[in-house]
């Protein structure tokens, strides 16, 4: 039977963390988190709840996640942000597979909850994600922030688990705003030191797309208030990593 080392990074996460570790607790051999100098009390909820606290510099998501992923005690690792749990239906399927795991990594979807509603449409769900895997077999990869795991050649077989990663995102939609203030400029200037380039009526056909492949193609609108905002602010982001990345190049 593999033993599972949870892995989780964070930074001021006094409001998610210790959903997040309460619904591993069952699961776990091993609970690890990767903090990155918090102000707040994610540190003080982390020693009360008994599980490793290390702390470690922050040089971008992707970095982060795979220095954390050295810090497990065994290869087979499950990786959740601090605003996220799992699913009691998850849960059940994680410990069925640790008594017959057969696949290099495991497929799981992510639900997430915005300003207290669950978003099932706007190209935010089904969000499968690979987040538990045999970490000799893969990386980090993607462009920060938006990282995701990537098995290496040769060890890409893969299985998926039913239930959800429960996803805590936004408690209000200026929280949102913000984040893709700062999303947008963190994308831009990885796009910029990869010499990739887009024209000024291009910055606005992208982001129109997105709008009208989020809340049409994928059913944003049976979000109903919720999925109108989440498309077009999805939009905003896009929309200004694009037009950052423009004067970056200008």
């Amino acid at each position: 039977m593999p033993q599972i080392s949870v892995v989780i990074i964070t930074f001021n996460e006094e409001k998610n963390i210790e959903r997040c570790l309460d619904s591993v607790k069952d699961i776990a051999d091993d609970i690890v988190v990767v903090d990155s100098f918090s102000a707040d009390k994610t540190e003080d909820i982390c020693k009360a709840k008994g599980v490793r606290f290390v702390q470690h510099k922050f040089d971008g998501h992707i970095e982060q996640k795979n220095w954390a992923i050295t810090q497990a005690k065994g290869p087979c690792v499950l990786s959740l942000d601090a605003d996220e749990a799992l699913s009691d239906e998850l849960k059940q399927s994680i410990l069925a597979i640790k008594n017959n795991w057969e696949k290099d990594g495991y497929y799981m979807n992510r639900l997430t909850n915005y300003c207290g509603q669950w978003i099932r449409h706007s190209g935010w769900y089904p969000d499968k994600k690979l987040r538990l895997w045999d970490s000799q077999k893969g990386k980090w990869a993607g462009i920060n922030p938006h990282d995701k795991f990537e098995m290496f050649e040769g060890d890409k077989a893969t299985g998926f688990l039913k239930g959800d990663i429960l996803h805590y995102s936004y408690y209000s939609v200026e929280d949102h705003y913000k984040q893709v203030e700062k999303f947008s400029a963190i994308s831009s200037d990885v796009l910029h030191v990869q010499n990739r380039n887009v024209s000024y009526p291009m910055i606005f056909l992208k982001a129109g797309f997105k709008f009208f492949r989020n809340y049409f193609l994928k059913l944003g609108f049976l979000d109903g208030k919720y999925g109108f905002i989440v498309c077009k602010i999805s939009a905003r982001e896009t929309y200004l990593k694009y037009l950052k990345l423009y004067r970056l190049n200008q």
